[in-house]
């Protein structure tokens, strides 16, 4: 077989996912070779991310390398992908998902300085805890977990399923409950884009896709599409498969917290995408604008 290049994303993370991909492409009988491309994303690390107002912050340039050919296969943190792809690019694998739901590291007692990068866990933490003090924070997992061990932040938030598999699933303090502070769209999971040519990198990720992941998230981006947000937007939903039924609930967070906004549907997995549209719709009727 030929080589697959695969790109990816350069930080620690990006790369344990991109490798975690190959392995399983080697399993396979393929020669992988791992491309680091730099996203706009990671040229901005002094400005907080709501403030860049650019959808596929960490996607387009290595979108661009997919359109061009450089690359075979992209992999991304599912949570960073917007809702529309380029013309030309699909999402041809979800693998199994990892834990979706946010970590707390540290302590948050009254007044604590949290840090997070996130849009959607400032406002949902603003709208629990009025009393703490929200600060941006940025860099990559190794360097937020430094800045909170030397006192910078009380505490800070980041996605359980990085820290797990990073192997620093020790340093969470408690894992927060889905039903409550809801995590991104697509939060935990994986996704492969390749161009929808059929070629060699559409057909071995193929290989690797998770019917049940891909149920959930088929209904946790059509909702993000019906209410027209996109990475950086306080919308959170989670979906569970539940024998061949998706159930899945979000929420929509006004930037200063006073106000929340719930809902939930459930349908057939079958049916997901429309199962997830039903949840945006019923945000939308209950007044969330995003």
């Amino acid at each position: 077989m030929s080589e697959l290049v695969i790109g990816s994303r350069g930080s620690k993370l990006a790369l344990w996912q991109a490798n975690h991909i190959a392995a399983q492409l080697t399993a396979h009988g393929h020669t992988t070779r791992i491309e680091i491309i730099q996203t706009t994303g990671d040229k901005i690390t002094d400005v907080a991310l709501s403030k860049v107002g650019t959808k596929g912050v960490f996607t387009k340039e290595i979108e661009e390398a997919l359109l061009a050919g450089t690359i075979d296969l992209a992999v991304h943190s599912a949570k960073d992908m917007p809702t529309d792809l380029p013309a030309g690019l699909i999402l041809a694998a979800f693998p199994e998902r990892q834990d979706p739901r946010d970590a707390l590291i540290g302590e948050m007692p009254d007044g604590a300085v949290v840090g997070t990068s996130s849009l959607r866990r400032a406002a949902q933490l603003k709208n629990i805890r009025p009393d703490v003090d929200i600060r941006d924070i940025r860099g990559n997992v190794d360097t937020r977990l430094r800045k909170q061990a030397e006192g910078q932040y009380s505490a800070i938030l980041l996605a359980a399923a990085g820290l797990i598999r990073l192997g620093w699933q020790d340093r969470i303090s408690e894992y927060l409950d889905p039903a409550v502070f809801v995590p991104a769209v697509g939060q935990g999971a994986l996704a492969i884009e390749t161009r929808e040519d059929g070629a060699k990198g559409h057909q071995a990720a193929a290989r690797m896709d998770d019917p049940e992941t891909r149920a959930r998230l088929t209904a946790e981006r059509a909702a993000l599409r019906a209410l027209g947000g996109g990475c950086q937007v306080p919308m959170g939903a989670h979906a569970i498969l539940d024998a061949g039924t998706i159930r899945i609930h979000g929420i929509v967070v006004s930037l200063d917290g006073r106000t929340a906004i719930r809902a939930h549907a459930e349908g057939p997995a079958a049916d997901a995408g429309n199962v997830g549209i039903e949840l945006g719709e019923k945000l939308l009727r209950a007044g969330a604008r995003l």
